[in-house]
């Protein structure tokens, strides 16, 4: 059974790599303070390890 994990985004997209703000939206987020649920897969780990710097994680 996957886990979920909790993503918040804690910095702007702005002026940041298209590929990175492209990551932001493919995980749905969508503002600073906006936070998602996601399940915890291999593809969603990457896309995590990508924009780490702009994102909090949350078990």
């Amino acid at each position: 059974m996957l886990k979920n994990v909790r993503i918040t985004q804690i910095k702007s997209s702005i002026g940041r790599l298209p590929k990175h703000k492209l990551i932001l939206i493919s995980l749905g987020l969508k503002h600073i303070g906006h936070t998602v649920i996601k399940k915890n897969t291999p593809s969603i780990l990457g896309m995590i390890k990508k924009i780490s710097y702009m994102i909090k994680v949350n078990n």
